[in-house]
Formats: C-alpha cells, structure tokens, sequence
C-alpha cells in the first residue's frame, strides 16, 4: 500500500511496523502528508537520516490509502494482541515442565519454541517409548521398509507426528551450523554418501534421542564435538583388525602412541 503511495518507507527502515514506522503510519493516517514533520517522529537510534526519511516518505497518500492503511494497521495489531494471549496461555501450561525446557534448549538448534512442541508433542512420559527408536518411528524419523520376496522397493519416510517432524528439521538445520559439534559432523559425514535430505533427517533423529534421554533422566546434554565420529572410527578400525589378527592365532596388545 505504502509503494502504491510512492511511499519508500521500507526501503530506508528494516522494519515498517516498528516503533518508528508505526508512529509514522498512523500520522499519515491522521492526515499528515509534510515528509520532514513524519521523518521527525522517528527515533534517534534509528540508522537512516532525517534527510534520507524525509527523501523517502515524499509520496501521494489519497483518502483511499489511509483508510487502506489503517485497516491494515488494525489488522496486524489484532493479531499482535491474539499471539499475545495465546503465547501467555502457552506460558501458564507449560509452567509445571520448566525444569525440562530448560535441559532441551541445551541440545544445539533447539530454542524455547522447539522445546515446547517437543513437550506438547510427545508429552513428559517416556514409559509409553520403551526405546528411543520406537519414539523415533512415532516421530516419522526413521524410513518405512517396503520389500517383497527379499527385494526392498522403497525406504520413504513415514508419516508420522507432523507437528514434532517439521520443527525437528527445523532445529536440524540450525544445529548444522555449529561447525564445532557432533550434529554438523553428523550431517557432513551422511550428506557425502547419501545426499543432504537424509543427512539432515539423520540429525533430525538424533536430536530426537537427546530429547528423549534428557526428557526421560534429568541430565546435561552432552556435546561430543566434531572429531567424535572420527574417533569412533578408529576405534572400529582398530577393534576389527585385532579381531583379524586374533582369528589368525595371534597374541595382540594395542597401546597407542604418545600425542
């Protein structure tokens, strides 16, 4: 509406609907067409100058585009007000979990939000998950298995919680980003054999089972860092060829070398 106007508002500040551009919104609204006097009620913190505000709020605003605007206006304001009401009834249910938020957001990639749908999701209750991988099937984490006379045909994803799947890639991907933890190294290692989407459903699962244990045990998260898989690795590595060795008749002692 503003651009219809030949009002660049949005060009000059980052956010139209902040403190500033509001007070400018609603001035226009009230009839205010001067651009150095709608400039002026914007803050002093605000990064573009009173001569660049003024260049940009130089537009024809008719009759028609205030009323447009304060419908909008009163819109996004309405809405505003009914997120606040819902975030607070959201707040006073999850008060009696706190403690268990309060260890999911120590997993990376998990913010307060995730850790709420996690709650609401799957509840406090890990009795009704045995395992880590029945919860993690429930989640649509892990690929169905459809094969007849030994042939697999195909290894697709299942359904599963939709809710709880999408805000787990979500976290999956924010957690990729951390190039000094396990997940990261995780999804590197997987995305190089089997492409990104089954890395990141990977990570996915994992961050998955860290919920699950620290939902389950009033735990710490535990970061392995990046070099774990590695690590583990060798270890493998090392444990099958001394198995190689033993099965040969040999007598094997490893020790490892000093750093």
């Amino acid at each position: 509406m503003l651009e219809d106007a030949n009002v660049k508002l949005d060009s000059v500040v980052s956010d139209v609907l902040g403190a500033s551009g509001r007070r400018m919104l609603r001035a226009m609204i009230a009839g205010e067409q001067n651009p150095d006097k709608l400039a002026a009620l914007a803050d002093e913190r605000l990064a573009a100058s009173r001569e660049t505000l003024a260049e940009a709020l130089h537009g024809r605003v008719t009759r028609h585009h205030r009323f447009l605007l304060q419908q909008h206006l009163d819109m996004v304001e309405h809405l505003e007000k009914a997120v606040g009401e819902f975030e607070a009834q959201i707040e006073a249910a999850l008060k009696p979990f706190r403690a268990i938020i309060a260890r999911l957001v120590t997993i990376p990639g998990v913010s307060a939000t995730v850790a709420s749908v996690i709650v609401a999701e799957i509840g406090v209750d890990m009795t009704r998950f045995p395992t880590v991988g029945q919860l993690i099937s429930w989640a649509g984490l892990c690929p169905g298995l459809n094969q007849s006379a030994g042939k697999v045909k195909s290894r697709t994803l299942r359904h599963g919680a939709p809710w709880l799947k999408t805000v787990l890639v979500q976290s999956a991907w924010v957690a990729c980003r951390n190039k000094e933890g396990y997940l990261r190294s995780q999804f590197l290692r997987i995305k190089a054999r089997r492409g990104p989407k089954k890395a990141i459903m990977a990570v996915a699962a994992s961050i998955r089972t860290a919920a699950y244990h620290l939902v389950r045990d009033p735990v710490p998260y535990k970061e392995l860092g990046p070099v774990y898989l590695l690590r583990l690795d060798h270890e493998r590595a090392a444990a099958r060829l001394t198995q190689r060795l033993r099965n040969l008749g040999y007598e094997v002692e490893i020790k490892k070398t000093a750093a």
